[in-house]
């Protein structure tokens, strides 16, 4: 791989056909289907493997209802937190069931649905979230409408609803905990649905997390109900498949070792700095020579973390930086000009093969 220009992303499809694995067993199990989130990984080279394990896509764009229906196939559910008049008649053709956020929503565009199953999303008030920013029931939200009555007003015209309030929830028991409070204050909405969508955010292919008491729970909901569950894995479908490789171009000192790598946070996993969170650098034991690893803009915070090595870094020395598949290439911008990473992926037989490279004409054509 050393032949391969850095900074690229390398998707082991070995590892992500053991999420997609967790994931039909799920499925089957439980009764539930499973809809890949493409919010949060939209990279359609790997939707070949990826279909045969999942039943389709959710989206929050017209954009990414395209790219559902054009590039995965199978259930295309479109979403957005707020339709606009010219693209909802595109939106409409490019689905199987369509999912509005508010009632404002639902009543100005039911005449658009041709027959198609139509949802609500419902905001029970209460996450997982720990960080205000990603919380959807965090006060004044606009995500979802939260009052039984006013669902209640137009159960006439759904047929399902949408319920996304977990968020990196590794918990089981908080899991249940929300749905069994989300089931005492909507059961008559529930009675009178034929879906359920429990969103995603639900890190059931974690090491460790009990998936049958899972599956048993998600089956014990969807009879009580007669309704049919969905599940919309984004990090849990490729959760530790898929690292940010980058070289080191410089290392200095000051008051620390650092390492500036052709690579940032900022461009290229920006949710390090969104969620105020760090990067694991893979693959290097832990030994006695300490470095921060900088991202190369001119942003002062393009920090990806801290590693230990057994070896000092070199100019020239390449590093893994892990949990990069997940909002980092649906997330990549142009910052400062740094070159794009290319996507490069890790066949199940080993072979390496890359499959996409950006170029200065693709930052040119981005603006204008």
């Amino acid at each position: 791989m050393h032949n391969i220009p850095t900074p690229y992303y390398l998707i082991d499809k070995a590892a992500l056909l053991k999420n997609l694995q967790t994931i039909d067993y799920i499925r089957k199990r439980s009764g539930a289907k499973m809809l890949l989130a493409l919010k949060c990984f939209a990279t359609w080279s790997v939707f070949d493997l990826m279909r045969e394990y999942m039943d389709g896509t959710t989206s929050s764009s017209l954009h990414e209802v395209k790219l559902g229906y054009q590039k995965f196939g199978g259930e295309t559910q479109a979403y957005s937190v707020a339709f606009a008049d010219h693209e909802i008649e595109e939106v409409v053709a490019n689905c199987d069931k369509i999912i509005f956020n508010s009632v404002s929503q639902l009543e100005r565009y039911a005449s658009y649905t041709q027959g198609k199953p139509v949802g609500l999303r419902l905001n029970p008030g209460f996450s997982s979230s720990s960080f205000d920013l990603a919380d959807p029931a965090r006060r004044h939200s606009r995500l979802g409408e939260g009052s039984a009555e006013r669902i209640a007003s137009v159960l006439d015209k759904i047929d399902g609803v949408m319920i996304h309030n977990n968020c990196e929830n590794k918990s089981f028991e908080r899991f249940d905990e929300m749905l069994t409070n989300t089931e005492e204050r909507y059961a008559d909405i529930l009675h009178n649905v034929k879906w359920v969508s429990l969103g995603g955010g639900i890190s059931y292919t974690s090491p460790g997390y009990p998936v049958d008491a899972f599956c048993d729970r998600i089956r014990q909901f969807s009879e009580k109900y007669q309704i049919q569950v969905y599940l919309e894995p984004g990090e849990a479908s490729v959760r530790d498949s898929t690292t940010l490789e980058v070289s080191v171009l410089d290392i200095g000192f000051n008051g620390k070792h650092l390492a500036v790598v052709d690579s940032s946070t900022e461009a290229h996993m920006l949710d390090l700095l969104i969620y105020r969170e760090t990067a694991p650098i893979v693959g290097h034991a832990k030994g006695e020579h300490h470095y921060q690893i900088c991202g190369k803009t001119c942003l002062a915070g393009d920090i990806f973390g801290e590693a230990s090595f057994e070896q000092p870094l070199e100019i020239g020395s390449r590093l893994s930086i892990g949990e990069a598949a997940a909002y980092t290439m649906v997330k990549k911008n142009w910052f400062n000009g740094v070159p794009m990473p290319s996507i490069v992926l890790k066949e199940i037989d080993g072979t390496i093969k890359v499959v996409r490279q950006f170029s200065y004409d693709d930052y040119v054509s981005s603006l204008s």
